[in-house]
């Protein structure tokens, strides 16, 4: 059976989980400005586990299915969306990828939601992030935990995953054991820290829309509080009242959004920092007038300490492997997926927008 370990990189926490024949043997989180500042540090817990089958490593905003050793410098600035020398956002992940490649193990990038030919290509229009790759990672794990619940194949399986992170809220329309559509962090709601989808006008106001500003605006910075603060339970100030309430209420949205999609998916998972028994019950208040037979979950997990999109990392990492999520990682079609992040823009044109990353 596989040893492999999954990695998740959040923009509060780099985490690590590592599976052995399906148990837990590694659970890490680290600080995401030390890890990235020191790639050397993830490095040597990547080494410490050897030997390992496979390593799901962190993959951006995603890419088809391939191996870190492979990728080259225009793969990266794909899945980082930034040119080199950019400051704030992700930018500073594409050396750990690179250390990543050189490792003397098997390591892999992994996709997005917007490379699955699961999800129909009109719903690809004009969209670069439908989800990354850590959130279809989160998918798997919710995809695991669904069959052994009701003890049945993935293709049983449907539901809208939901994401609370520590920056971004996005969520994931899974019909019958397939991904068919996303509503990704820096296009959907408000997130913790995060401001979502820009109003077109407020992008015109801003004249120059930097890789920093979409980790900015969010309900922390609404309510008036610091980041980890957020949520203040319970809303004390109208500042903190309005964030709470545009941070369930845009949630809502999305999944009710994703609805159209996926008709069926009466189920809602909740995973992220965020993905809380509060914030549960008031996406049930929000939810239940449209739906009277909507079930809203928190997503489990199989590890104690990382996030879920590591877990799911790890999951994956199986699957690929030929463990037991093998069936999971099938029907989702991940070895299919294919294309770039840039290949359904008409408001610009891809080259341009390769041209904007360095890419010749």
């Amino acid at each position: 059976m596989p040893r492999v370990v999954g990695i998740d990189p959040g923009t509060v926490t780099l985490d690590i989980c590592g599976l052995d024949a399906g148990t837990v043997f590694l659970d890490r989180t680290l600080p995401t400005v030390e890890a990235l500042r020191n790639p050397q540090t993830l490095a040597r817990v990547i080494e410490q586990a050897a030997p390992l089958d496979l390593v799901a490593g962190p993959s951006g905003y995603g890419l088809p299915l391939m191996s870190a050793r492979d990728a080259n410098d225009d793969d990266l600035r794909l899945a980082c969306l930034a040119p080199e020398g950019t400051a704030g956002g992700i930018g500073g992940l594409r050396a750990v990828m690179r250390l990543l490649g050189r490792l003397p193990v098997p390591v892999v990038f992994t996709p997005g939601v917007i490379h699955l030919p699961s999800v129909p290509d009109h719903r690809k229009v004009n969209r670069v992030d439908m989800g990354t790759a850590d959130k279809l990672c989160a998918v798997v794990l919710a995809m695991r935990q669904e069959t052994a619940r009701r003890q049945c194949g993935p293709e049983d399986v449907s539901f809208v995953l939901l994401e609370l992170g520590g920056a971004f809220t996005a969520a994931i329309a899974v019909d019958g054991g397939r991904v068919v559509d996303g509503i990704g962090g820096t296009s959907g709601p408000l997130g913790a820290r995060a401001s979502g989808a820009l109003d077109g006008e407020v992008a015109f106001l801003m004249r120059s829309v930097e890789k920093d500003a979409l980790f900015l605006g969010g309900a922390a910075s609404v309510a008036g509080v610091e980041p980890q603060a957020w949520p203040p339970e319970p809303p004390a100030t109208p500042r903190a009242h309005r964030a709470w309430d545009a941070y369930v209420e845009q949630a809502a949205k999305a999944v009710a959004a994703l609805w159209v999609s996926a008709p069926g998916a009466r189920l809602v998972l909740l995973s992220g920092r965020h993905g809380t028994a509060v914030v549960r019950e008031a996406l049930i208040a929000a939810l239940s007038p449209m739906r009277a037979d909507i079930d809203v979950r928190l997503l489990g997990g199989v590890a104690a300490i990382s996030k879920h999109a590591a877990q799911g990392a790890a999951l994956m990492a199986d699957g690929l492997a030929g463990g037991a999520t093998a069936p999971v990682v099938e029907r989702l079609g991940l070895a299919a997926a294919s294309g770039t992040v840039l290949d359904y823009l008409s408001v610009m044109t891809p080259e341009a927008a390769r041209r904007r990353l360095g890419i010749s």
